[in-house]
């Protein structure tokens, strides 16, 4: 019997470019990646959500992917304010980066980020996914 159960309860997407919020759900869906997936355009108002829910770990993603450059905040902008939340919530909480760029400097950075557990280049893959599921079990 094939297990159909989602790999994580909660995900958050946080991208300004609609088209690849929309095609990485559909792979997270299409692979039994998350039973909930959050999508954020906006950086700030995903912040906002994981600021007022901390303690709440029934709200909380386990996994969160952020692209790099959008408008208003940046994902590493979103990466200094995140550092500031809980550590309980940090340790619940797995970010990867997920960006277009290739930038040698981008990956550095993100690399040095103990908040950070990976940089992917976009699109997400099943691999990708699959890679995540077995880090964290």
């Amino acid at each position: 019997m094939l297990d159909l159960k989602s790999k994580f309860q909660r995900v958050m997407l946080i991208d300004n470019n609609t088209i690849d919020l929309y095609l990485t759900s559909k792979i997270m869906t299409k692979n039994n990646f998350g039973e909930k997936i959050e999508k954020y355009t906006s950086a700030i108002k995903a912040l906002t959500f994981l600021q007022e829910n901390q303690a709440d770990f029934n709200k909380l993603p386990q996994i969160i992917f952020v692209d790099i450059y959008m408008p208003q905040m940046s994902g590493f902008e979103f990466m200094l304010k995140y550092d500031k939340l809980s550590s309980d919530l940090k340790k619940y909480c797995k970010v990867y980066i997920i960006s277009s760029s290739i930038d040698e400097y981008d990956i550095k950075r993100a690399k040095d980020d103990l908040n950070i557990v990976a940089f992917q280049v976009k699109t997400i893959t099943k691999e990708f996914l699959e890679s995540i599921s077995s880090e964290q079990k």
